[in-house]
Parts: structure tokens; sequence; C-alpha cells
């Protein structure tokens, strides 16, 4: 069954959420997401890539008994901070006023990733852009000391990393990722950074927050309803074979996490664990496998929903990723019963019929496409 709804239907309302600029955000699918969930009767949901928490928050206002997990360190802070808080958000603003007056020194932060305004340009002496100007930098050196220096619970530490980590996106010289910066500063660089106590809410279930691989997690969660958005790997045939992966786009919010001071490479100065060889995911892998001649993607995608233990299952996927149309419904009607299908375009910002005869729309055409699919295991 295919819906046909636009993104301003009034009954697709959802709770407000809070995270960074993420090319993976699912912040205009949220009230499509929740509309499907509830019409099957699960209480727990297993939110398997989780990200920014969007869809966690979203679904822990709804009163679901919420699993976030996912591989990275700045997540499962995310997820620590809005899925185990109990408090009001004001009981956290005396932590957060003291951390806006902590003063600003030059370290690591600094020199590795601040750069002053020369003429516009955001290219200092080093000859490599910069991701914040430097008066931002001493501020995030000074304060990300203090964090480790107060004696904090995990969720109070939580709050107030990811209370700096939203300061900084707000004050960035990028298009929302630190694998490249902008030649000219930004405008909002030109900003003080300013901490506040992100949007929480008091928490009623006992969420969890794991950070796990998600074929580790597959055969110990028994969720409900099992949410899943996998990293997408690119359609493109000419995609070389050496590229960004996904888990280096968010290098330095990991790095913000953990404030260990890696070891550095090239001009945007990534981790040396999220270089192309080292980091990387099934899900966005564009090889074919040797033996069964089907894309690694794909195989990776039918194993998740075949261990997966629950009832049912809700998939993100996009028209710009490897699986195509046909083989994606051969996936799912081999694991379980489609019930119902959504097409999302965002480029024309109306939901679609989706034809399972057609391939996915291609990067020359129109790439924009979102598809969500609720399954029912069998």
């Amino acid at each position: 069954m295919i819906q046909d709804v636009t993104f301003s239907c009034p009954v697709c309302d959802s709770p407000s959420t809070e995270g960074v600029k993420y090319a993976g955000s699912k912040l205009k699918l949220l009230p499509h997401i929740l509309r499907l969930a509830r019409k099957v009767s699960a209480r727990t949901v297993w939110d398997a890539f989780s990200g920014t928490t969007r869809v966690s928050q979203a679904f822990a206002q709804e009163g679901y008994q919420v699993i976030s997990s996912d591989i990275s360190i700045w997540s499962e802070v995310f997820g620590q901070c809005y899925l185990l808080n109990t408090k009001k958000a004001s009981s956290y603003q005396k932590l957060i006023d003291h951390l806006n007056a902590v003063p600003g020194v030059d370290g690591w932060f600094t020199q590795n990733y601040g750069g002053t305004a020369n003429e516009g340009s955001s290219i200092q002496g080093d000859g490599l852009k910069k991701p914040w100007q430097i008066h931002n930098t001493r501020k995030l050196d000074g304060i990300r000391e203090e964090i480790d220096r107060l004696s904090l619970s995990p969720v109070e530490r939580a709050v107030a990393l990811t209370s700096l980590i939203l300061a900084l996106d707000e004050v960035d010289n990028t298009l929302g990722h630190f694998v490249s910066y902008l030649q000219q500063w930004s405008a909002r660089s030109f900003r003080e950074i300013h901490l506040k106590v992100p949007r929480l809410f008091p928490n009623t279930q006992q969420n969890q927050v794991r950070r796990e691989n998600v074929f580790d997690l597959t055969n110990s969660i028994s969720a409900d309803l099992a949410y899943f958005d996998p990293p997408y790997g690119s359609n493109n045939e000419k995609m070389p074979a050496s590229r960004v992966r996904y888990a280096s786009y968010y290098h330095l919010w990991t790095t913000i996490c953990l404030n260990d001071k890696p070891k550095l490479f090239g001009k945007a100065k990534r981790r040396a664990d999220t270089s192309d060889i080292v980091a990387g995911s099934l899900f966005e892998e564009y090889r074919k496998d040797e033996n069964s001649g089907r894309f690694i993607a794909v195989e990776a995608i039918e194993r998740l929903i075949r261990e997966t233990q629950a009832k049912w299952i809700l998939l993100s996927y996009s028209s710009g990723g490897r699986a195509t149309a046909e083989e994606l419904r051969d996936v799912l009607s081999r694991n379980g019963k489609i019930l119902e299908t959504l097409s999302i375009n965002y480029k024309k910002n109306v939901m679609a019929e989706m034809k399972w005869t057609h391939e996915w729309i291609r990067e020359t055409d129109d790439p924009n496409q979102e598809f969500l699919f609720l399954i029912e295991k069998t």
C-alpha cells in the first residue's frame, strides 16, 4: 500500500527535537516515521543508526521505551543527554552558566582548527582552511578542559558536551561536515560561541543507549519495532575505489567528545582512525561480492532484516543508495510482509507514488527521493 500525503499534513506533527547539521538528518521525515509507527502496537523501539538521535528523541517523547544505538561516540553522548535525563532542563542551567564563564585558552583545538579573520579568507599561515575562528576555538579549549576537570555524572557530562557541540555548530565555517571547510569565513563564524541548556525533557521510560556495531546487537535486542536508517553506499558507478567514509564527516565531534588529541592527516586535519582504509560500513560499500555477484550493501541490508529480533521493521532508504528498487523489494519480500511504503521527494517537498518496476531515480535526474517501508517480519 502506497500512501500519498504532503509534508504539510496537519495530522503528521511530531515533537520538537534537537541536533547539529547532519547529512543523515531525518527531521523532515519525523512526522511520517511516527505516523507509520502508530499503525502497529509497538511499545519498545530500537533506533539502530541513531546519529544525532532526533528519531530517538521523538519516539521517547511519544512515550515509547527507546533503545538508541550507533557506533559513534558523539551519538552516544547525544543519547545519554536526551534519553537518559530524568530532570527538568533548568536543573542544568548553573552548569552551563559556569562553562560559559570559563576563559579561553590557546590549546590543542586552537592550534589545529582555529583561524583568524584575514581579509575574509579562512586560509591561515599554514595554508589550510579552518572550521572555526580562533576566538571560538580558544573558548572550546577552555571549556573542554573544564568539563574534564569537573566531577560530573554521566548525564551531566553528556549535557555539557552536547551543549558545547550545539554551540560550535552555530558558529562553524562549514557546509555541515568536517571533510572540507569554506574558503571565505561564513557570517556565523564571526559570532561568539554561547552554550545553552539543550532542549531536554524528563524521560519516564527506562531507555537505553548503546555504542556498538549493529550486527553485534541484532540477536540481543528484542524490541517491538526496529527503525533502520543505514548509511547509503552511493549508486554512482564512477565512484573511485578510495573515498571519504561517512564516519569522517563528523570526526571533530568525535575528538571533542574524547578530547584525546589524536593523530591527524590531510588538509581538513581528519582523525587518522577515520581514514578511508580504516573507517567504513558494509552499508556504504559500493562493490559487489565476488561470490554472489550482489552488492555488499544490499546483502548487509538483508542480513540486518533477517537477524533482527523485532516484529515490525521501519526501514528508511534513499534513491541515492546502492540498492535498486527491485533488489530492495526482493530483500523485504523474502523476510517479511510490506505493510506500507512512503516515497518522499525532498526537492518537490511532496509525497509521490513509488513504482517497483522502476530503478531508483539516478543523480542525473532527481536523487532527492527518500523511502520508508513498514515491514512485518515473517
